[in-house]
């Protein structure tokens, strides 16, 4: 699966495939939400989490590499992601 047809699934198919198949990678507070990357074969995840309303808000793939850096501090981008 490419980040293109991930995420063409509705967002509860989303979610339920980065449990099964995702890697945590790292973990951030953003908009009062708990941002959660993920790494898929091929593409990073981001999922939203809104502990106010205790639901998932978002649950988006994406393979820019500007869309990491968020997590530069956290994370090493030369070190291959298995």
């Amino acid at each position: 699966m490419d980040v293109y047809q991930f995420n063409c699934y509705p967002r509860d198919t989303r979610a339920d495939l980065v449990w099964e198949h995702g890697r945590f990678l790292a973990i951030r507070t953003e908009m009062g939400c708990s941002v959660v990357l993920y790494h898929m074969s091929g593409f990073f995840v981001e999922v939203w989490y809104s502990p106010e309303d205790n639901q998932i808000a978002l649950v988006h793939g994406f393979e820019r590499r500007e869309l990491l850096e968020p997590y530069l501090e956290v994370i090493d981008l030369e070190k291959p992601i298995e």
